[in-house]
């Protein structure tokens, strides 16, 4: 039986007062007699869904008035797909048709979840006008051992590449000119590519032109982006904005505002977590901005360049996270399937890697909980230590460590909590002395020319013994409530005496590393790739690549610097070549390895560290359950190519 999609089609769609476009629902790789049918239910069941209900209030749509059909149709599987405008949209030029285009299924464009390019044609001769060409990092497509649509990371040689050949072009256009003229009005066209066959899959009226510029300016909305960025935290926000340009503008920031700053640091996690969306002019998806939205689970855009100067107090904005877009005014845009609603839905799936996930506050604990992973491969201290609004080292200063230590077990407690039975990885204090600027007691911090290279990680714990000592006492405290799944890893690792000192301090402590607590260190350094049979000689019963610092200090790139983040990348062959010698030796001496920096929620990172044996990998909340998957597939892919070898 052949693969379908099962489509929506509602009376009350694309009528000149009102597009509904997108609300109701679409299936797309759909096999069998059973799907299809509960694929045709969900569809009718999708016209009374609260977003059409009200969509259709607002527009004053008699319920009972709208019907619905249920189109199936072939499934395309389709090398590169996207839609058409036989009208320019932006500047309601009829001159002109839009092409835009992406490689896989036409759901990446149709939701807006990539950047598609863009080609303009002159209408009356198909001559090209104007073309865009945009980078293209994945896409969507049929992953036929698992029978539904996956996400795909593209190969980096073809990421950038002209998706459209010149023949394709303008094959194109006569076609959208044909349809034009056999409805007799500007047309929205949908269609898909397999091989050298071009599909047409929908075509319908264009209800979305720009209006005139005076009625622009009264509802202050405009169908074209304002801003665009990386999308780095995926969901739809609408609200006014609020400035950040220092500290001194955070507590400006209300419950239901857009947090715009030029980056953010840990001092913004407060207002952070207050705000509907966050949008930056600098940074990449491993910024601070892109990895904190990501587990508040909030819209965010990094990278736009100019948002500060661009937007203004109380400008009401939408950002929509998933294809990097800010708008001015509340626009309706579709909101993206979350990982959790595209793979949640196909139940528990057994690997043996193990997955894991990251966390950094309580108050997301039971939301990390709800995934299907495997432990805590991450729990980092330092957004608590923000939320607290004390820095931990004015705490020691001042005799005042039991204080210190309570916050810390009241949080980490919290947290651990909900993971019972299963590993819990605590990293020791890693913050930098341009971070947590606005807490209590920061004021004495050291002024450093590069502090990501300088005083933080265990070799400042190991100056500021104190801190150290009641991080320890803390993780002690636990263990002797019963929390004994807790564990302890050292961030920014160089040298083996700085584990051996922490150790000693860990047994003073009562806590004996190795034995009756699990003891690891971050790889994050050159250095400690290149010493790790000395690191396991000494004793350690886990590691875990820490990539965000690994891969900027293996490459010398600073990856919150927009001119040169395009070239930061944990897929250079020489980070992966550091990867796979450390799980190599590791190997030999039975110590776990995992990975718990941004690359483990990379798709294509991860298929490499599961091929060459990492025993768990540790991903941002959002993506645990689609991590699994790619771990389950990859898995498969093994033991099938390994089977096959042996009956060749």
């Amino acid at each position: 039986m052949p693969y379908v999609a099962v489509r929506s089609s509602a009376t009350a769609e694309d009528i000149p007062e009102a597009s509904f476009a997108g609300q109701q629902e679409t299936y797309l790789n759909i096999k069998g007699t059973n799907n299809v049918l509960k694929a045709v239910q969900k569809c009718w069941a999708s016209l009374y869904t609260a977003r059409a209900i009200y969509y259709r209030v607002k527009n004053n749509f008699h319920h009972e008035s709208v019907y619905i059909a249920v189109v199936v149709q072939k499934q395309i599987q389709s090398q590169k797909s996207g839609v058409i405008f036989t009208v320019n949209p932006a500047t309601n030029d009829d001159a002109e048709i839009v092409i835009e285009t992406g490689f896989g299924l036409g759901e990446a464009v149709v939701s807006g979840s990539i950047m598609p390019d863009e080609y303009i044609l002159d209408k009356g001769t198909l001559r090209l006008r104007n073309k865009v060409i945009n980078k293209q990092d994945w896409l969507f497509t049929l992953d036929n051992n698992l029978g539904y649509t996956v996400r795909r990371n593209i190969p980096e040689d073809k990421r950038s590449e002209q998706k459209l050949s010149e023949f394709e072009i303008k094959k194109l256009g006569e076609l959208a000119v044909k349809i034009e003229n056999h409805y007799g009005s500007a047309q929205d066209i949908e269609y898909a590519i397999e091989g050298p066959n071009i599909y047409i899959v929908q075509s319908r009226p264009v209800t979305t032109l720009k209006k005139s510029l005076s009625a622009q300016k009264n509802e202050d909305i405009s169908s074209e982006p304002i801003l665009k960025g990386l999308g780095a935290s995926p969901g739809i926000a609408k609200g006014p904005v609020k400035i950040v340009l220092n500290v001194n503008d955070l507590p400006n920031i209300k419950k239901g505002d857009i947090l715009v700053a030029k980056q953010t640091n840990p001092d913004y996690v407060v207002a952070m977590k207050k705000a509907l969306a966050i949008v930056t002019d600098q940074g990449g998806i491993t910024a601070h901005a892109s990895i904190v939205s990501r587990e508040l689970g909030i819209p965010c855009v990094v990278g736009t360049t100019n948002a500060t100067s661009i937007l203004k107090n109380d400008d009401i904005i939408t950002v929509d996270g998933s294809s990097g877009k800010v708008y001015r005014g509340e626009i309706n845009i579709k909101q993206v399937e979350s990982e959790k609603e595209r793979y949640g839905k196909f139940g528990p799936i057994e690997t043996v890697t193990e997955v894991k996930v990251n966390i950094d506050l309580p108050d997301f604990a039971e939301k990390a909980a709800s995934t299907e992973n495997d432990g805590i491969g991450l729990l980092r201290l330092e957004m608590m230590i923000a939320s607290n609004g004390i820095h931990p080292i004015k705490y020691i200063r001042e005799g005042r460590d039991n204080e210190y230590i309570e916050m810390l077990v009241n949080n980490i407690g919290k947290i651990a909590s909900f993971f019972k039975g299963k590993t819990v990885w605590v990293r020791t204090s890693d913050f930098r002395t341009d971070e947590y600027t606005d807490l209590d007691g920061s004021e004495n911090e050291p002024k450093e020319s590069n502090p990501m290279l300088g005083w933080h990680g265990i070799r400042r714990s190991l100056d500021d013994i104190g801190l150290l000592k009641a991080e320890f006492t803390a993780i002690k405290m636990l263990h002797d409530q019963g929390l004994t799944n807790i564990g302890v890893m050292l961030p920014f690792v160089i040298s083996i005496d700085e584990i051996r000192k922490a150790k000693q301090v860990m047994t003073e402590l009562g806590l004996d590393p190795c034995e009756n607590i699990d003891f690891g260190v971050m790889i994050e350094t050159p250095a400690a790739c290149q010493i790790i049979k000395e690191i396991c000689d000494e004793g350690i019963d886990f590691v875990s690549f820490g990539t965000n610092d690994l891969t900027q200090l293996t490459l010398g790139i600073d990856r919150n610097n927009e001119h040169i983040a395009k070239l930061f990348s944990e897929l250079h062959p020489a980070v992966l070549s550091l990867i796979k010698s450390v799980i190599k030796v590791c190997k030999e001496y039975n110590v776990e390895t995992s990975i718990c920096g941004q690359a483990g929620s990379n798709e294509e990172m991860v298929e490499y560290l599961v091929k060459v044996g990492i025993d768990s990998i540790s991903a941002n909340i959002d993506a645990v359950d689609r991590i699994r998957h790619v771990v389950a597939r990859t898995e498969k892919k093994l033991l099938l190519g390994f089977a096959r070898r042996e009956y060749m």
